[in-house]
């Protein structure tokens, strides 16, 4: 997809109820889509307790599910064409291989709570780009939360949903990510960036209407795979856990502007010295950038931007090749500011840009890419769109 062909639509609802019944032989109780998103800025902050600024996608995860009376799940993908199928009963941590751990998970979690799983038929069909770090995993587990709620009599509260879907991911399938993936996919609004504090949880809608001020959000595809559970991303978040040990701190969310420096002559090795600094200067930044854009002064958040990708590249160290090239080649090409978005080590880059450079500044990365022998990147405008919901 171009700059210039817009977004890829959320899946049709009536395709995936299509889809179940061809898969199950019965209709579907309803249908849910969940988002993807972008993190416009607060990359790694969540899990030390800090601030995030993401918006939700146009992209999404669309989820038709009916309830079973056997005690059995199946699990299919309109994207994969495999069926996983197992007795709830059975559904353990760590014990379902590929996309279905995620789905499993959010069964696992949700019967945690004291929910009882009768069983359940799910058809998945997804518009999210896989590998790329636009939380496609996080969709998957919210509209599996909501469609097994929802079909056993439950109704959680949008906060809870997200609460579950992290759970899933940590506690089911090993992956240590924080909060903002899942709360981004139920709590995002069209028109609005969703400001949240992770350790109070609390939220306000901040307006993201980048057209009005002659501005759009450039997303690129790197084609750089965007892989997390692969221990990199662990170790971070270790490394972060053992810094604010030492700081004798509850989080780094704690450690202030002013008391950085001291902070880091109190750390004992370089590498959790960048770190600590990464954090606590991009939450800095989240702050920055939300007063911006409270302010209507949206094209100087740009530079706070280009600040955040510096300071993950070389204080987190969490960028690749061909995510650093694109950067410099959409500043290069006039981008008011550029950034890596989602975990890292591959994945997409955003950038601010005049409405209307969406097209020569993507030429720019794709001509970047050639001298450098890259696999050619995608693009497209991102908009804010609405969160989780149940559409049929």
């Amino acid at each position: 997809m171009t700059a210039t062909t817009g977004v890829t639509a959320a899946p049709s609802a009536s395709a995936c109820a299509d889809a179940f019944r061809d898969a199950y032989g019965r209709e579907p109780e309803g249908v849910w889509i969940a988002p993807g998103r972008i993190n416009l800025i607060g990359e790694h902050t969540d899990y030390n307790d800090g601030f995030v600024l993401p918006i939700a996608l146009p992209h999404a995860l669309a989820a038709a599910g009916a309830r079973r009376a056997d005690g059995v799940v199946r699990l299919r993908s309109r994207q994969s064409g495999e069926e996983f199928s197992a007795r709830v009963a059975d559904l353990v941590p760590e014990s379902v291989p590929g996309w279905a751990a995620y789905p499993a998970g959010a069964l696992w979690a949700l019967a945690g709570t004291g929910v009882r799983i009768d069983g359940l038929d799910l058809m998945v069909d997804s518009t999210i780009p896989s590998g790329t770090g636009l939380s496609s995993s996080a969709a998957l587990t919210c509209a599996t939360v909501l469609a097994a709620a929802h079909t056993h009599g439950a109704d959680p509260a949008p906060a809870r949903v997200a609460a579950l879907a992290q759970r899933a991911e940590n506690g089911f399938v090993g992956m240590p990510c924080g909060i903002m993936d899942q709360s981004a996919s139920m709590l995002a609004t069209a028109g609005h960036a969703l400001f949240m504090d992770t350790r109070s949880l609390e939220t306000e809608q901040v307006p993201f209407d980048l057209a009005a001020r002659g501005l759009a959000l450039l997303v690129v595809d790197t084609r750089a795979p965007h892989r997390h559970v692969d221990g990199a991303y662990a170790e971070r978040r270790r490394s972060c856990e053992e810094a604010a040990r030492v700081l004798g701190v509850p989080a780094l969310r704690d450690v202030t502007s002013e008391g950085l420096a001291a902070a880091l002559d109190a750390l004992p090795d370089d590498v959790s010295r960048r770190r600590v600094r990464h954090v606590v200067t991009e939450n800095a930044r989240v702050l920055e950038t939300v007063d911006l854009l409270r302010a209507g002064d949206v094209r100087r958040a740009g530079a706070l931007f280009t600040a955040s990708h510096a300071s993950m590249r070389d204080d987190y160290e969490i960028t690749v090749p061909e995510v650093d090239t694109a950067v410099d080649a959409l500043l290069a090409a006039g981008a008011h500011g550029a950034r890596m978005t989602g975990g890292g080590f591959g994945g997409c880059v955003i950038a601010l840009v005049a409405d209307g450079a969406q097209e020569s500044c993507l030429a720019a990365v794709r001509a970047a890419y050639r001298e450098r022998g890259f696999a050619e990147p995608a693009g497209f405008t991102a908009v804010p769109a609405e969160g989780a919901r149940r559409v049929r």
